[in-house]
Formats: structure tokens, C-alpha cells, sequence
């Protein structure tokens, strides 16, 4: 999963190698914690946060489908 985020985020913003996506477990919940370029940002959020919804709906959907449970935290 955490390969998918990377390739969604990597194809949305213009500074793909400063992409990251770090991993971690919490309250036996998966998080995907993604930080961009600071130029990049309202690439990844959207306009009124519609990218962002649709990338956590994605994700949560594939998790499902796995049987975890996932959130995405865009971090600055």
C-alpha cells in the first residue's frame, strides 16, 4: 500500500524525489504519514481538500479489500 500512496503522490507533484511516505501503526491502525515539497503542498491537498479526500478514500478502500484499516496524514 505504502508503494501506491507513493506512486499516487510522486505523479501529482512536480518534485517527485522529495516525496516521501513514512509508515506507522497506531491504535491498530495503519498511518501514512506523506510530506511533499513545500511548493507542492496545494498540489496534494486540492482545491477545498478534493485530492486529499480522494487519495484517503482510495486508500481506505484498498485496505478494506486487505482487511486494515489505513489513515493518510499529510504532514508539513
Amino acid at each position: 500500500m505504502r508503494e501506491l500512496l507513493t506512486y499516487i503522490v510522486q505523479n501529482l507533484v512536480e518534485k517527485s524525489d522529495e516525496v516521501s511516505v513514512t509508515e506507522r501503526e497506531q491504535g491498530g491502525e495503519t498511518v501514512f504519514e506523506v510530506r511533499v515539497a513545500n511548493g507542492d503542498m496545494g498540489k496534494v491537498i486540492g482545491r477545498q481538500g478534493r485530492v486529499v479526500k480522494e487519495i484517503r478514500v482510495l486508500m481506505k478502500a484498498v485496505a478494506q479489500r486487505q482487511g486494515k484499516k489505513v489513515s493518510v496524514e499529510i504532514m508539513d
